[in-house]
């Protein structure tokens, strides 16, 4: 039971990190017809809606929070609030493979943080699988600058804030897991985030100036896909797979987000893919198979 109950674990990470791959291209889609802010929050209220549909049909709209738990949710929402403003911000000034590499650096963020705040997993038994995963980040990063965008250095440090935002909300999500459900976390925080973006909305417009009709289908279909999988689902899973395997596990099979990312930008928004980017997947691959390994090994030991 307990194996199955892991497998499980680690497949929703999966699940999340491809999903999530899918939402770089996503994002950047949305961003011809719709502002960072404009995205973000619609992308925010869909899948509150969704979440809290969910909610209220599992566990019956019943939850007891003490106010600790309020203000560490409130804490929680602010990550889940940097991680998708901040990345949407981000995407406006580099490409969408370039983004999901740079998201795959959360492997090595969430670990460092992870070992100093919680102590969750031995950081001998990561370091090498992080080391290997994130050299292949780095080597997809520095081949996809040549491709970057308008203004590399400031999309590129937007998004990474991004990546430290939601491995924060990781760490600290595993933490009121062990007292509130996984849903519970989910449309909460989600709710703080979404709160705190309404207001800027005034200062970021674009499809709000140019009406409603100027949104392309595709666009809209974009800005689907980032309700529906990469914020209700992919966050549930994530937050699922995190409360089983732990967030420095997790966060390496979030590896395969640049993997996905950068199939998906070359499949669907046309950016060139070449040997090195293919080397680069190939390591962070091989990353997560050490990681795994090494914890494995761990648990049985």
């Amino acid at each position: 039971m307990a194996h199955s109950s892991t497998t499980l674990a680690y497949s929703s990470v999966v699940l999340a990190a491809i999903l999530w791959g899918g939402s770089i291209v996503a994002q950047k889609m949305a961003l011809g017809s719709f502002s960072a802010v404009e995205a973000s929050v619609l992308r925010d209220i869909g899948g509150l809606a969704i979440l809290l549909g969910t909610w209220w049909w599992q566990e019956g709209g019943a939850v007891k929070l003490s106010k600790p738990d309020i203000r560490l949710l409130g804490l929680l929402g602010l990550g889940v609030l940097g991680n998708h403003l901040l990345i949407l911000m981000g995407l406006k000034y580099v490409s969408g493979a370039v983004g999901g590499v740079i998201i795959g650096s959360s492997p090595v963020v969430t670990a460092l943080l992870s070992a100093m705040l919680i102590r969750d997993v031995p950081l001998r038994a990561v370091w090498a699988g992080a080391l290997l995963s994130f050299a292949g980040v780095a080597l997809v990063s520095v081949a996809g600058f040549q491709v970057a965008g308008e203004q590399p250095l400031l999309g590129s440090t937007l998004v990474f804030l991004g990546v430290v935002s939601w491995a924060l909300y990781s760490i600290g999500s595993r933490t009121i897991m062990e007292r509130v459900s996984a849903l519970t976390v989910n449309w909460t925080t989600l709710l703080v985030a979404t709160v705190l973006q309404i207001p800027l909305l005034w200062t970021d417009r674009k499809m709000m100036d140019a009406g409603v009709a100027s949104v392309t289908t595709s666009d809209w279909l974009a800005l689907g896909y980032l309700v529906v999988f990469a914020t209700a689902v992919a966050q549930q899973a994530w937050l699922f797979g995190v409360k089983g395997i732990g967030p420095s596990r997790a966060s390496v099979l979030g590896n395969l987000t640049p993997v996905a990312a950068v199939g998906l930008s070359a499949l669907i928004l046309k950016e060139t893919v070449g040997l090195i980017e293919v080397i680069g997947i190939g390591l962070i691959l091989a990353g997560v198979w050490v990681v795994n390994r090494q914890t494995a090994n761990l648990e049985r030991s």
